[in-house]
């Protein structure tokens, strides 16, 4: 029986780029972690990164407006927003490239 051998090689995406910009941004919120509701959002992060809402993109951006919410009103630092809007630009690209 042959054994499946492991790629090579990766062809780069959209979703790999918007993965990427999640990573960021969960990183970031824990780098500087102290502003009021960070907590809650790391758990909204790590359910838009996963498999559920990754295979349905349509469900990312209510997320994504929910991160925005917590971290405006928690008065989160200016960098953790920068982060928030490359998702958003991201997910946008990616919605428009896999619109179902």
């Amino acid at each position: 029986m042959p054994f499946t051998e492991e790629q090579t090689g990766y062809e780069k995406t959209i979703l790999s780029d918007l993965q990427g910009a999640w990573i960021v941004l969960r990183e970031t919120v824990v780098d500087t972690e102290g502003f009021e509701g960070w907590d809650r959002v790391l758990f909204h992060i790590d359910e838009a990164m996963s498999w559920e809402t990754v295979r349905n993109l349509r469900r990312m951006p209510s997320l994504l407006l929910v991160i925005r919410n917590i971290c405006a009103q928690g008065k989160a630092p200016q960098q953790v927003l920068e982060h928030i809007q490359y998702v958003d630009d991201i997910l946008k690209e990616a919605l428009m490239e896999f619109p179902n």
